[in-house]
């Protein structure tokens, strides 16, 4: 469609549509000579100054975060680490944020044998796909870290990638794009926004994370979890997405990986089921709260 019939399908004024499309908000527009051609099954853009009105609710006391400052910043105090240690300790969190991810989802690899699978070995009696979510879990988080060095923030396609990297060679009908029909998500009180409001919610997602600059990093990285989940763009992979979506809003402010464990499994998804149906996230940032400050003692006890 031209233009003029956007213009009229979304009651948008056309100068407003050539702006978007100048700012790349609008998907698959294409310049042919002097006229712009939008796809007839584009969906309408959010309009940036859509406000996020929600009520989140953190019922946690301004000094709830200073355990965890101050060790970070004794951290940083004895940077930069030996290389050897450094190295050591990026394997040691690859294998345990892969390993518990993916335990979390139901992989039966346990953690010998993924670190195994890491280092390019065949378990024998377990599944292709147990393999495949080992290793794409692996490149994600790569792909994550390239992202957090980059100092940017992150954007729909960082999102699509991040999820094509983890259903690459699983489901590759799916991998990097949204749902295409309503799901429920197992066990979980709320239900997902309709199928057709997808591409809408997420892109209302980025415009409400501007939002949250003046939270600590640790509310951040809980909200754009919790936020994500609520909207379960994708057909499969969206626990795995939203851990790594988690832990970039942490890692660009310089905390470590907060690797939530299977063993916190149930205790994870009662926070979570809370966050997405009061809006309360209490719970679930005192989790990340804790899950931080394990792995920042670990980093200490290491490098004395």
């Amino acid at each position: 469609m031209k233009v003029k019939e956007a213009s009229e399908k979304w009651n948008i004024s056309e100068r407003r549509i050539r702006r978007l499309i100048e700012d790349g908000r609008i998907e698959g527009a294409l310049k042919i000579g002097t006229t712009w051609n939008i796809p007839d099954d584009t969906d309408k853009p959010v309009d940036k100054r859509f406000k996020d009105d929600t009520e989140y609710i953190i019922n946690i006391p301004d000094d709830y975060f200073n355990e965890i400052d101050e060790k970070l910043e004794i951290l940083n105090r004895k940077r930069p680490l030996p290389e050897e240690t450094m190295k050591s300790l990026k394997e040691s969190n690859i294998l345990d944020w892969t390993y518990n991810s993916n335990a979390i989802e139901g992989n039966t690899l346990t953690l010998r044998e993924t670190k195994v699978v890491l280092e390019g070995i065949t378990i024998g009696g377990k599944s292709v796909s147990e393999h495949l979510e080992v290793i794409n879990h692996k490149e994600a988080i790569i792909f994550l870290e390239n992202l957090v060095n980059k100092k940017t923030e992150i954007n729909e396609w960082d999102i699509k990638s991040l999820h094509q990297l983890i259903l690459k060679e699983i489901d590759n009908k799916n991998a990097g794009k949204y749902r295409l029909y309503n799901v429920r998500i197992s066990g979980a009180t709320q239900v997902p926004c309709d199928y057709l409001k997808v591409p809408e919610e997420m892109e209302k997602l980025i415009i409400k994370k501007e939002g949250w600059k003046n939270y600590h990093p640790i509310i951040r990285s809980a909200l754009l979890h919790g936020e994500f989940v609520f909207i379960h763009p994708f057909v499969d992979g969206n626990g795995r997405t939203a851990r790594l979506l988690m832990n970039f809003e942490a890692m660009k402010d310089g905390y470590l990986p907060i690797i939530i464990r299977k063993e916190d499994r149930t205790k994870y998804y009662d926070a979570l089921d809370k966050a997405m149906v009061l809006h309360d996230y209490t719970d679930f940032v005192k989790l990340l709260i804790e899950e931080e400050n394990r792995i920042l003692d670990q980093y200490l006890e290491i490098i004395g």
